[in-house]
């Protein structure tokens, strides 16, 4: 049987106790099919800064997973055969930070072209954020500052937004973007929730919290439309430890929908 191609790309996750983040590193074991699988952490979005490494480690470690880490701006004092570490992971997850550095700095080092090789061996590759959206034809990013459309790698057809209601400037962004052409239709992407493709085909959405969704974006008739997809809710084996700062989480989200709303209803019709 051949292995299937499979990407799982993140909304926002994180390697602590906050709602959800457990439960999706357990998918992440669970999608692994492996007895003690080789995960490996790619933090090249964000400089590899040494606090998410340590909270990759930990989280995996306590999994009974065997966690490594490739830091690209750290090769000089510790050289790696990229190719081969890689194809022997068993998963390999991007980090987020900023989506145009990461396109960059993968393409000086030729990780494009070993990263696509892993997939097609059948590695899972999971990312969030920027280590999402670079998987797609396209995101929207935040690397210069104001929200703007970027060309990912198209392994996905296709493009995505991540962090999709708590950055309302993003995901009108996103919606403009579709509508003009820049961007094909695609996903956006809330925190805690997960979009899983086989082959280049989604087969599955996940929310590992409760109010957040993934949503369908597509062009229609010059209009974008915005259809929040059904998707299977995963649960934190453990009690998460700060619900303080989900539920702030989720306050912001309230109030950018109503946000949105409220300016939609301003908007002419047909305009976005």
């Amino acid at each position: 049987m051949t292995t299937p191609r499979r990407i799982l790309a993140l909304g926002g996750h994180d390697f602590d106790r906050r709602v959800g983040n457990d439960a999706i590193c357990d998918l992440i074991v669970e999608l692994a099919a492996s007895p003690r699988p080789r995960i490996c952490l790619l933090p090249t979005a964000s400089g590899d800064p040494e606090d998410q490494i340590a909270r990759f480690r930990r989280a995996f470690a306590e999994r009974d997973c065997v966690p490594e880490v490739i830091s690209l701006f750290r090769l000089g004092e510790k050289p790696v055969d990229l190719r081969q570490e890689l194809l022997a992971q068993d998963v390999i997850y991007a980090g987020g930070g900023s989506m145009l550095n990461l396109v960059a700095i993968w393409r000086i080092h030729g990780l494009d072209e070993i990263l696509e090789e892993c997939w097609r061996e059948g590695i899972l590759i999971c990312g969030q954020s920027a280590g999402a959206m670079i998987w797609f034809e396209g995101g929207i990013t935040s690397s210069r500052g104001d929200p703007a459309a970027a060309a990912g790698l198209g392994l996905l057809p296709g493009s995505a937004c991540v962090h999709y209601l708590t950055e309302p400037m993003r995901r009108r962004r996103f919606l403009r973007a579709i509508a003009a052409g820049e961007l094909r239709s695609g996903l956006g992407l809330e925190d805690q929730t997960g979009a899983l493709f086989e082959d280049g085909e989604l087969v599955e959405t996940i929310s590992a919290r409760e109010g957040a969704e993934v949503w369908e974006a597509t062009l229609d008739g010059g209009a974008v439309v915005e259809t929040e997809l059904h998707s299977r809710r995963l649960e934190d084996s453990r009690p998460p430890i700060n619900d303080m700062r989900a539920d702030i989480v989720e306050l912001r989200q309230t109030l950018a929908v109503r946000s949105a709303r409220r300016r939609s209803r301003r908007r002419r019709p047909g305009r976005l």
